[in-house]
């Protein structure tokens, strides 16, 4: 039985010094990039920020597909803190079920569940969330995950299969824990979100707003008519 022990330990010192390939754990699949192309076909979609950008260039962006019982979110912002969608039963913070993706210290993203009371979010310990699966990377904060369309009524925790404003908001975090949004006015839906109603939305960030309005497009028709004109 000694002889036997000592021949075992022999081999295993042999091969690890030879550069046998003992088993490894499987490596972990690379993040998915999210595909924009499906967005108003398979799953609906919303962008912010400038015309034409996508997942990775939007300043943020959501989409939504239900896949069996769940739904599938993926979110993405430019930041280096959280992104996150609430669920309202109109356009103002205050009473909303909210999911986030944080990055935390140790560079991984998880994904969290809160609830918004009043204008700051209080953390719940019950999260929907599964098939969790984040990413940072050129300073973006990437995330995808499913959550039930039907839930038991609860407060905190809403019905997908009803419809809601989408809340859209990002911003830093310390210490892996989520501080204010970048913006003073983070972005809602126009109208309440079906899960059952694929839309591709662009929504023009500030700073491809300001051509847009029907007062400038006036204002800078009027004034390059003077210019034309000359002054008397």
């Amino acid at each position: 039985y000694c002889f036997l022990f000592l021949v075992f330990h022999l081999v295993v010192i042999y091969f690890d010094y030879t550069g046998y390939p003992f088993p490894t754990a499987p490596p972990v699949d690379p993040f998915a990039k999210i595909r924009v192309d499906d967005c108003g076909k398979t799953k609906g979609c919303f962008r912010y920020g400038k015309p034409g950008c996508n997942a990775e260039t939007c300043d943020y962006f959501l989409s939504y597909r239900r896949i069996g019982a769940d739904v599938e979110f993926e979110l993405s912002a430019d930041t280096d803190g959280w992104v996150a969608v609430g669920f309202s039963s109109d356009k103002k913070m205050g009473g909303d079920d909210v999911m986030a993706c944080v990055h935390d210290d140790n560079g991984r993203v998880r994904i969290q569940h809160f609830y918004n009371v009043g204008q700051w979010a209080k953390e719940i310990q019950r999260n929907p969330a599964r098939d969790e699966e984040g990413v940072f990377e050129n300073n973006r904060v990437t995330c995808r995950f499913k959550r039930p369309v039907y839930v038991p009524r609860e407060e905190t925790i809403v019905d997908l299969h009803l419809s809601w404003y989408y809340l859209f908001a990002w911003g830093p975090a310390i210490q892996g824990s989520i501080t204010r949004h970048d913006i003073d006015s983070p972005p809602v839906s126009e109208r309440v979100v079906s899960i059952y109603k694929y839309e591709d939305i662009f929504m023009p960030s500030a700073a491809y707003q300001t051509f847009s309005s029907p007062f400038c497009l006036l204002l800078i028709v009027a004034l390059t008519f003077y210019l034309l004109m000359g002054t008397p």
